[in-house]
């Protein structure tokens, strides 16, 4: 089963949502994971409540969406890999520094109790700057594995990168083999 989680980056929802349908037909069993603010905020891009009944329509599960159920995550219900696409700056930040106050947040950290991969689709504003030591940090942890990634407006937003969704299942496909895949940014 793949763990399948999604933070407040509401401009890549669809991005996601489409990548998860493709992941779904490739490995059937996905468990959906969200953020707090990921599972109550309306935005311009969708309402709450559209994405999470479609979410769980394609996984056909309900979404984990507090800490004390991602909390089993690991040690009781085993993930063969759990992918956060997409990845705030904020929950990056989080992962790096060993912070837990979200079911994001907890289901990686019980997931990789588990030595068993970790896949970050990162979608932030703030990449190239305040969190670029966060992404050099997780970088060089066991089992973390990043989406290739590039700058999605470099004049407008020149601190900004934001994963090739599209690479997702393949960076995942490399991940259950223990491999990062390259170029990591493009």
């Amino acid at each position: 089963m793949i763990g399948y989680a999604l933070c407040g980056s509401f401009c890549t929802f669809k991005d996601s949502y489409e990548v998860l349908g493709r992941l779904i037909k490739e490995y059937g069993d996905i468990l959906p994971i969200m953020s707090f603010n990921a599972y109550k905020t309306d935005t311009r891009f969708g309402k709450s409540d559209e994405w999470n009944k479609k979410i769980e329509d394609i996984c056909q599960k309900k979404i984990i969406n507090t800490i004390s159920d991602a909390e089993p995550l690991g040690p009781k219900i085993s993930l063969d890999a759990l992918v956060i696409a997409p990845c705030t700056g904020n929950t990056l930040a989080k992962l790096a520094n060993g912070i837990t106050d979200t079911p994001v947040c907890m289901a990686a950290k019980a997931h990789l109790r588990s030595d068993r991969p970790l896949i970050i689709a990162l979608a932030s504003n703030d990449a190239m700057s305040a969190n670029l030591a966060n992404i050099a940090t997780l970088l060089t942890r066991k089992n973390v594995y990043f989406v290739p990634m590039k700058q999605d407006d470099p004049i407008k937003k020149p601190h900004s990168l934001v994963a090739d969704f599209s690479l997702l299942p393949e960076t995942l496909e490399k991940a259950l083999e223990g491999k990062q895949l390259r170029k990591l940014f493009l």
